[in-house]
């Protein structure tokens, strides 16, 4: 007879030691290595014993491949990040922080399945009683007859309401907060988190329901609950956006029918969610080219081009240690910037506070915008507004160099379709690849030349001036 082998298992990345250890060798989490179920230990000839398949394998041509195919949710901006729309018989995780909107979304995704086709919906809510749900679907004009809503946090009950509606599309809000009776664990755990998406993942590939789950986040923004929960699951979507301004966006992490860098945006009104097919026309609407201190980049949000406005100020303070303010960009790489205009442009703003942010809640985290960045807060240093009609682009170096950056003339269509007819770009671009006039600049040097950003304001004697 085959000698039983225990084991341990991380429940954050399912790595197996042979004992017991507090910290994790794999991903050095603490507290989440647990004693997994026993295997046999290969001996003699009974361990190598073959066993009868209950469904043959079959050849990979006979394979309908149309049971697979998305079907579309009816918010045309999730569909994007899913890559058509829903798979019938998928799982598809959605995170995000408390209050951005998670639940609103997949309400309407709900409504819109079922005015769509003629199929059912189920909403399982664990968080919220039915009247509160009720209260948002009248509010958003989610209301519909093929929607149905079930207050319930018990799995086993909600595996019976899935038997009685039969619906095609399944959400649950949210899978930290179900229980599941026969496994053991505090609600939330690692074993009944584990166990409820285990259950709902095996009832998706089952039935053919899509499922839709809701999980909430840790406090460094990653999903709460094992990594196993990620592994399972054909979807992992990331709801993000400030609080205090009306956009959001969904991301792809992970996706088993379609790419995962697609980006999705959205506007959450207390009448509701809308999809934004047009977000550059968002962060520039109130812009005008006639103030120093603004200058405009493309930005690529995974394949998606989008049009951003950098601003900048610098006010003289009195103050010893002058402050350095920054919102919706690098802090470390606005410094460097500051730096290099100082040492390379003399552009002097050490006795100055300098404010350097986005427009509409925009992050902007790619080297792209250090030559926009560069010229707003030389712009502003220097009381000098930047020619009306400039898009720019280029990564910066210490040395002051302009260098090349990806998918440029994808960046200068989106701009261009825009209304911009200049382009600041690093050297090296074809100019015939798009319709604007295009400068090449290889230093900061040249783009504040280029730019008209000479002696506006009076600088130290000892620092040297442009051009």
């Amino acid at each position: 007879m085959a000698k039983l082998k225990p084991t341990f298992r991380c429940s954050a990345c399912s790595h197996d030691v042979a004992k017991w250890v507090g910290k994790c060798p794999g991903c050095g989490a603490w507290g989440t290595v647990e004693e997994a179920a026993p295997i046999a230990a290969a001996a003699g000839p009974g361990a190598r014993r073959a066993m009868l398949p209950s469904t043959a394998a079959a050849p990979l041509t006979s394979i309908d491949s149309t049971v697979t195919r998305a079907r579309a949710t009816g918010v045309d901006e999730l569909d994007r990040v899913l890559g058509g729309g829903v798979v019938p018989g998928s799982v598809v995780l959605l995170s995000g922080e408390p209050g951005v909107g998670k639940s609103t979304l997949l309400l309407e995704v709900a409504h819109r399945w079922a005015a769509a086709r003629d199929e059912r919906s189920l909403y399982v809510t664990a968080e919220e009683s039915a009247g509160q749900v009720r209260l948002r679907a009248d509010r958003t004009g989610a209301v519909h007859e093929r929607v149905y809503l079930a207050a319930e946090s018990d799995l086993a009950v909600v595996l019976g309401h899935v038997e009685q509606v039969r619906p095609t599309l399944l959400v649950v809000d949210s899978v930290q907060t179900m229980i599941a009776p026969a496994e053991d664990g505090v609600i939330g755990g690692v074993s009944q988190v584990r166990a409820v998406a285990a259950a709902l993942t095996s009832l998706a590939k089952a039935s053919g329901v899509a499922v839709l789950l809701v999980g909430h986040v840790t406090k460094d923004g990653s999903v709460a609950g094992p990594r196993t929960l990620e592994h399972l699951v054909d979807v992992v979507l990331q709801f993000e956006g400030d609080k205090n301004t009306t956009l959001r966006m969904v991301r792809g992490l992970k996706n088993r029918f379609g790419s995962a860098d697609e980006v999705g945006c959205f506007e959450l009104h207390d009448d509701g969610i809308v999809g934004v097919a047009d977000p550059s026309g968002l962060f520039l609407h109130h812009r005008t080219d006639t103030v120093p201190g603004t200058a405009v980049t493309v930005a690529m949000d995974g394949k998606r081009p989008l049009v951003s406005e950098v601003q900048g100020l610098t006010v003289d303070t009195q103050a010893p240690a002058p402050r350095r303010a920054v919102s919706g960009l690098d802090y470390n790489r606005v410094s460097m910037i500051l730096a290099v205009l100082q040492s390379r442009c003399g552009v002097y703003v050490g006795k100055q506070d300098v404010y350097a942010a986005t427009v509409g809640g925009m992050r902007l985290v790619e080297p792209v915008a250090d030559l926009a960045v560069a010229l707003a807060l030389a712009s502003a240093a220097r009381d000098v507004a930047l020619p009306p009609g400039w898009v720019i682009l280029g990564e910066v170096g210490l040395a002051g160099e302009v260098r090349r950056v990806t998918n440029a003339a994808r960046r200068l269509a989106e701009a261009e379709r825009l209304g911009f007819t200049t382009a600041l770009v690093p050297p090296g671009f074809d100019a015939r690849k798009t319709g604007m006039k295009v400068h090449e600049v290889a230093d900061v040097r040249s783009a504040l030349r280029l730019a008209g950003i000479r002696r506006a304001r009076p600088a130290p004697a000892e620092v040297a001036e442009v051009g």
